[in-house]
């Protein structure tokens, strides 16, 4: 899986800038299955170079386990890393959606100590190696990034990351993870058994894990004076990631408008003592921007920014208990900064199972 920069010690983002040209006599493949390889229980050693492009050569070595789990029918797909060593513990999480329009992956990647979500790097296989680039900065400069997956066998793959500064021209790596799939009957390293420290928002959606039944109710042209709204009937199910601080919901759900399919992560920041929570589109394999809030007495308030119509408007989701099986969340729209809102999505889960 991809690294966070400074895995454990700061991240740093930017904009994302890549540029991919595909000749017009060439037919793209179809690569929405490149990562099936993969799903499974592995056990990972990773080499992080501690300081990258300052002339150091000090490296921390790690060893854990990885999971790698199907969304979306392998569309998408959630990576957890839990590796320790001499530096600590180190939790990952990344969450690679695929784009069927451009044919290539997003690898969007979280650390546990800092509960944000990066900038995806994007590429895609050719021949059986993976190639990811973005551009981010460390230490004031822009720099490239690159990602590549190679060695793929039926029980190990191979990882490295690396940084540029030149352009391109010299590349120095600073991630290295080799994988080796945990056989069936087989029990995986147990060397990530360190834990980062526990606060008790970090369990605030412990109550959602499992699976729900929902109904929803979505106004179909929000803002615009329409009161035509849409209902449909699914399933929601929400899956525990490092512990509960983070968890990943999957939604589907059907009606007389016509099939929805969504996914959700969602990420404590033990920093701001946060949540932030973005959505997948399976439509071109991006990630909304998050909204971001927290819990009081069982209601969970979180706010953010979002374009509609090519306006910006503020963003409201509202948690709230119906009972000791039942939740709803209602998503709302403002267009005149928060003095107004307008409720576009009410979607009521009723516990099926944990």
């Amino acid at each position: 899986m991809r690294p966070l920069q400074r895995a454990g010690v700061g991240i740093l983002l930017c904009p994302l800038l890549v540029f991919a040209y595909t000749p017009a006599f060439a037919q793209a493949r179809d690569g929405q299955h490149d990562f099936d390889f993969e799903i499974g229980t592995w056990t990972t050693h990773v080499a992080r170079l501690v300081h990258p492009l300052t002339g150091s050569k000090t490296w921390a070595q790690y060893d854990g386990t990885t999971v790698v789990s199907k969304v979306w029918n392998g569309r998408a797909n959630l990576v957890e890393l839990e590796v320790g060593g001499s530096s600590g513990p180190l939790e990952l999480a990344s969450l690679r959606l695929y784009n069927p329009d451009s044919h290539q992956w997003s690898l969007n990647v979280a650390s546990s100590r800092s509960g944000l979500m990066s900038v995806p790097t994007a590429g895609e296989f050719n021949n059986g190696r993976g190639e990811f680039f973005d551009q981010e900065t460390i230490d004031g400069r822009a720099i490239l990034v690159r990602f590549v997956i190679s060695d793929i066998t039926a029980d190990s793959c191979h990882f490295e990351q690396a940084f540029s500064a030149d352009g391109g021209r010299t590349w120095e790596v600073n991630w290295i993870a080799t994988d080796t799939r945990v056989k069936e009957g087989s029990s995986p390293s147990a060397a990530a058994a360190q834990q980062l420290p526990a606060e008790p928002a970090q369990h605030d959606f412990d109550f959602a894990f499992g699976v729900w039944k929902t109904h929803i109710k979505r106004l179909l042209k929000p803002l615009t004076g329409s009161t035509d709204w849409a209902e449909y009937d699914g399933t929601h199910t929400i899956r525990k990631v490092w512990n509960g601080r983070a968890n990943l919901g999957e939604l589907e759900a059907d009606g007389p408008a016509g099939h929805i399919e969504a996914m959700s992560p969602r990420l404590y920041n033990p920093q701001s003592h946060q949540w932030s929570v973005s959505y997948g589109n399976p439509r071109d394999g991006s990630l909304s921007q998050p909204v971001s809030g927290g819990f009081k007495d069982g209601r969970g308030e979180f706010f953010g920014q979002d374009t509609v119509n090519g306006r910006a408007v503020l963003v409201r989701e509202i948690y709230s208990p119906l009972g000791p099986g039942s939740r709803r969340l209602e998503i709302a729209y403002s267009a005149d900064g928060g003095k107004n809102w307008q409720t576009h999505w009410i979607m009521t889960d009723t516990r099926m199972s944990d």
